[in-house]
């Protein structure tokens, strides 16, 4: 059953060629022309049959979401938009699509009424489009990582720390919910369960892929984690995928370079490899700000704004000169802040971020040395005893999406600072054997991918930059 995807089609010059094609009916007009698309492309490829020819009962099933084989000459199109189309001399239905209860028609549906039919709204033209863009900047991750010499490492699903700190970590257990063995405090006795202790499901891959650094020396891993949050938020989701290159012998410079690197790379990748369905949600984008009040619309497009990360040079700032930024800006004497800033050792909101990258510096914002009390256990405190060696790229329209810090290499200090935040040590004690084996300076960062995907395709919320948003009171499929 080999055909011809319609992507490679219209790219092609009309030459009286004959093919076959198959798809699924965007649109049917006039018992004459069908909008046929296969998710190869953007666009539909207008197929025109002679209606008097075809049988009636076949002509009925012609439907919106009808999946049809279409054979016939490839001509020059007498329409606009397209150079090319098919002129039918086959037609068969390869399934039929009732057009009464079909949900996907040819009009507007709001993105909530989507959700709930997550297993066909990627028939759409912005959900295909926009898991075109994921698909390919996938693809940008592993192809940049592979060609800067990294080795790629699958980190556990099933873990039995919480490399946060956060302690919002998804349960994976066997033993029985209503009858489970019990300790001598009362307690579930976890020790009967599967593993033989408490586990969960990964909040990060880190840990583990800084164990593998320390041996192969740049590594990175590029999957599922997950966060039992109960937010619902346009910003937050369950089960998401971090991209977490972990370096050794990086210091904090080394890694913003590397960060900054990384991210132009996949974003020019994308802006090549997607022209189509970048322009598509360029124009969406466009309207759906037309819509906002004018104080809350976005100051860029999304294409001005994938540009404007890839052209200009980040920015490093540390977080106490951007404090002092921030504490004199006039947003935030003006009170125009929702958060205000007055003192050092906050933790920066979005609208402080944007506002950095947006107003005062006009580029992309790399923050460093952060307060050490707001930032992770593993990260490297500087001779202050003040901060610690963090950084957050910070990008227009969207903040923060890159974090990432030199991991503390000195085992006194580390046990220190896990002493410090009450963490378990013994759960940690492979992570502190790496320092007492061999450590060297090492750095690394986490990337949410569906935050990367948010900022390329300009949809508003994360739920749909995922093929089955997991969210709270929400795994339907």
């Amino acid at each position: 059953m080999n055909g011809k995807k319609i992507k490679s089609i219209l790219e092609s010059s009309p030459n009286d060629e004959k093919c076959t094609v198959r798809g699924w009916v965007r649109t049917f007009r006039a018992n004459r022309f069908i909008a046929l698309n296969d998710g190869s492309t953007i666009e539909n490829l207008q197929c025109v049959v002679d209606f008097e020819k075809l049988d009636e009962n076949l002509l009925k099933q012609i439907n919106t979401g009808a999946a049809l084989q279409l054979s016939g000459t490839l001509v020059e199109s007498q329409g606009s938009g397209q150079q090319v189309e098919l002129q039918v001399t086959e037609l068969s239905i390869l399934g039929s699509s009732d057009p009464e209860s079909y949900p996907i028609q040819p009009k507007k549906h709001s993105l909530e009424f989507l959700r709930e039919k997550a297993h066909l709204r990627v028939r759409t033209a912005t959900f295909s489009a926009v898991m075109r863009v994921r698909s390919a900047l996938s693809f940008a991750v592993h192809q940049f990582f592979q060609e800067e010499g990294f080795f790629y490492v699958n980190t556990p699903i099933i873990t039995g720390s919480d490399a946060e700190g956060a302690g919002e970590m998804f349960r994976v257990s066997t033993l029985n919910p209503k009858n489970p063995p019990l300790n001598k405090d009362g307690n579930p006795d976890f020790k009967e369960d599967f593993f033989g202790k408490e586990t969960n499901l990964t909040v990060s891959g880190q840990l583990e892929a800084e164990a593998y650094a320390l041996a192969l020396g740049d590594v990175y891993t590029f999957g599922p984690t997950f966060r039992a949050e109960n937010s619902n938020t346009t910003r937050h989701l369950a089960e998401f995928w971090m991209i977490e290159p972990e370096m050794a012998f990086y210091d904090l410079y080394d890694n913003m370079d590397l960060a900054e690197k990384f991210i132009t790379s996949v974003l020019k990748h994308v802006l090549i490899s997607c022209k189509k369905d970048l322009k598509f949600l360029d124009e969406r984008f466009n309207k759906e700000e037309n819509t906002k009040p004018q104080q809350q619309r976005s100051t860029m497009g999304l294409l001005e704004k994938i540009n404007f990360v890839v052209s200009n040079d980040f920015k490093r700032v540390s977080y106490t000169e951007a404090i002092d930024i921030l504490r004199n800006s006039k947003p935030n004497k003006k009170k125009k802040f929702q958060y205000p800033v007055n003192e050092w050792g906050i933790d920066l909101q979005s609208e402080h971020e944007r506002f950095l990258v947006e107003k005062h510096f006009n580029c992309p914002v790399i923050l460093f040395d952060y307060p050490a009390n707001i930032k992770a256990f593993y990260m490297r405190r500087n001779d202050d005893g003040k901060t610690v060696r963090a950084m957050d790229i910070l990008f227009p329209g969207i903040g923060e999406i890159v974090g990432g810090s030199q991991r503390e290499e000195r085992l006194e200090v580390l046990e220190e600072r896990i002493k410090e935040m009450d963490i378990d040590a013994e759960e940690l004690w492979w992570y502190l054997d790496l320092r007492r084996f061999g450590s060297v300076p090492h750095s690394g960062f986490g990337l949410g991918f569906e935050r990367l995907v948010q900022f390329a395709t300009g949809m508003g919320n994360i739920r749909d930059v995922i093929p089955f948003p997991r969210t709270p009171q929400n795994a339907a499929f």
